[in-house]
């Protein structure tokens, strides 16, 4: 089959690779339908991910049609159309059981799904049956979204307490930020504020529900985050990037007393707590466990109530992989979507 694999830093190639087997009773192999290209995949690209001396395979999102599965897995059979969380997990141990299922005793990642074919370990707790077989295309990139972007943009506002009647801020518009819009929105927020400098991703946060866009950044972002939300910070503030700089304006986009939910993957993200300490500003989040959540939105997917599909701005075939990767680290695309 062909694979995405990460040469070295700032080179991607598509190359042939074995197809995957099953290798225990318990695994599933999948063809993939749609992938993508995630924003925590640009910090490898970039080289800024530890050692990355030798090649690898790389992507983490799709969803597809079940090929095989082993003799222990009963939930999916061939030929249901499935989507993956992008880590697998059991769903039944005492921390998935507590809606950690990102460390899950028996889970783990796989080893690239930006491919044709995906082995699925613990297939019966990892992968999720759509109803009613193969979707229709224009259905299929909401779905995928499922796999990461949108349930880790819903993780960063039930972390921060969103609730009806709450005031939101989100820190970072790309695929992640705009997706927090929308689950923040879709959890009842009654102002959103969208910080983002870009005019697309705007029109994106728009539709998502923002309602109010602030351009500047800093203490002079934090202030016109203040007026808008009565004159005293956000209820609640999504961090979706993950550098020490996005984290501090989401503090101090925070009211007193208020919450940031934070998931952007943390680079060079240290921060002093003692300024929050006083402030009485708590800090959750982190990787979200998307499995925790699937039950809860495939509805409201396939139902239309939300279409977070589209953060896809740019659909390639996998053979333009490269492309989409330039596209994204140039911000020339907000998210990408892989076609095999």
């Amino acid at each position: 089959m062909r694979a995405t694999i990460l040469t070295s830093p700032g080179s991607i190639e598509l190359q042939t690779v074995p197809d995957p087997q099953l290798t225990t009773d318990s695994d599933a192999v999948v063809r993939v339908v749609a992938s993508c290209i995630c924003g925590s995949d640009l910090w490898p690209y970039r080289g800024l991910d530890g050692d990355q001396s030798e090649p690898r395979r790389i992507g983490h999102e799709f969803v597809g049609v079940v090929e095989q599965v082993g003799r222990a897995v009963g939930s999916v059979q061939p030929g249901d159309f499935v989507i993956a969380p992008f880590l697998y997990s059991d769903n039944t141990c005492a921390l998935c059981e507590r809606g950690v299922h990102t460390s899950c005793v028996n889970g783990g990642g796989y080893e690239g799904c930006q491919c044709e074919l995906v082995r699925v370990p613990q297939a019966d707790g990892t992968l999720v049956r759509v109803p009613g077989g193969e979707p229709d295309e224009a259905l299929v990139p909401h779905l995928l979204t499922l796999s990461d972007v949108f349930p880790t943009g819903h993780h960063a506002a039930v972390s921060a307490g969103v609730r009806s009647g709450s005031t939101v801020a989100v820190v970072g518009d790309g695929a992640v930020g705009l997706s927090a819009i929308l689950a923040a929105k879709r959890l009842g927020a009654s102002t959103v504020v969208a910080m983002s400098r870009h005019a697309e991703r705007q029109e994106i946060a728009r539709v998502f529900g923002a309602d109010a866009i602030v351009e500047t950044r800093g203490k002079e972002g934090a202030a016109e985050v203040r007026e808008i939300t009565g004159g005293i910070g956000a209820d609640a503030v999504l961090e979706c990037v993950g550098t020490g700089d996005s984290l501090k304006q989401a503090f101090m986009s925070t009211r007193p007393g208020g919450m940031v939910g934070y998931v952007g993957l943390p680079h060079d993200a240290a921060f002093d707590p003692r300024g929050n300490f006083y402030r009485n500003i708590g800090l959750a989040g982190g990787v979200a466990p998307v499995r925790r959540y699937l039950d809860e939105l495939l509805p409201d997917v396939l139902d239309s109530v939300i279409e977070p599909g589209r953060v896809f701005d740019l659909m390639l075939d996998l053979d333009e992989v490269a492309d989409g990767y330039r596209a994204m680290d140039e911000r020339q695309a907000t998210k990408v979507l892989l076609t095999p």
